[in-house]
């Protein structure tokens, strides 16, 4: 009866990753799978909790690192706004962030901008970098 009890929490496990893709449940999944293959041995129940604990945390700390390392490596391309970052703008409304006032333009757009440190002021037709985006607002540094 064991066995089946395995077999169940193995499909379980693997479905929630499946449907999560977040590499959570699967070192749990390669546990139960190897309790499944004891208690169709035979071996006392005991042992395969045992067996269970010890080998979802093997495999959790030996190979989530490689995993998470591997699956997140894929390059990124950068959309919408946080494409913006590290481009070049031109000040179109003087910057003044005490005041809340400042404008630049960029990739055809006119934006709220603010500068990095509070006490600049940035003077119109000013090249600045974005350096950041804070929900509309992009922040941006003097071009240097």
């Amino acid at each position: 009866m064991d066995a089946i009890y395995w077999l169940i929490l193995f499909i379980v496990l693997l479905v929630i990753e499946i449907i999560t893709l977040g590499l959570t449940t699967i070192w749990f999944a390669g546990g139960a799978l190897t309790a499944f293959v004891l208690s169709m041995l035979e071996v006392s129940s005991v042992l395969q909790w045992a067996v269970f604990c010890a080998v979802s945390l093997i495999l959790l700390f030996a190979t989530r690192p490689w995993a998470v390392r591997y699956f997140n490596n894929q390059k990124k391309e950068k959309t919408n706004v946080d494409s913006l970052i590290g481009k070049t703008a031109v000040v179109t409304s003087e910057i003044r962030n005490l005041e809340g006032k400042g404008e630049v333009f960029v990739n055809g757009l006119t934006w709220t901008a603010r500068s990095e440190e509070d006490s600049l002021e940035i003077k119109e037709d000013t090249h600045v970098t974005v350096t950041a985006v804070q929900g509309v607002k992009l922040i941006v540094k003097v071009k240097s």
